[in-house]
């Protein structure tokens, strides 16, 4: 499947409340995102400043609600089939962008790895809350 070289590796996932604005917003932001390093050292450049790439991996695990009990619960995760769609159009959002974007191969179990030069996590949110 999909591989990469220096970008950012972005675990998608889907609420069952996403629409296509949410996709684009997301795809915007992590294309604009400067959180590479420029020549001080500084988290100040973009992918297209470094031309990076995106490997996009659809993760409907991050919508499990561990809040109560101790088995996480999904019902806040799109349908595969919604989930599917706002996934590809993300992607597509990504390529539009003019960025590199490789993929996993969506609802199958994967291997994924991550060299972190960082580190650097960040979460998005398209519903902004937090």
């Amino acid at each position: 499947m999909g591989e990469i070289g220096k970008g950012l590796l972005v675990l998608l996932g889907v609420s069952k409340t996403d629409t296509e604005t949410d996709a684009a917003y997301l795809a915007a932001k992590i294309a604009g995102l400067r959180i590479f390093e420029d020549g001080e050292g500084k988290m100040n450049r973009s992918l297209a400043e470094i031309a990076g790439a995106v490997l996009a991996v659809s993760q409907f695990t991050l919508y499990g609600d561990v809040r109560r009990g101790k088995r996480p619960s999904f019902d806040d995760a799109a349908r595969p089939e919604r989930a599917r769609e706002l996934y590809d159009s993300f992607v597509a959002q990504i390529r539009q962008l003019g960025l590199r974007c490789e993929t996993g191969q969506f609802q199958a179990m994967m291997s994924v790895s991550l060299l972190n030069d960082g580190p650097v996590t960040i979460l998005l949110d398209s519903s902004k809350t937090f």
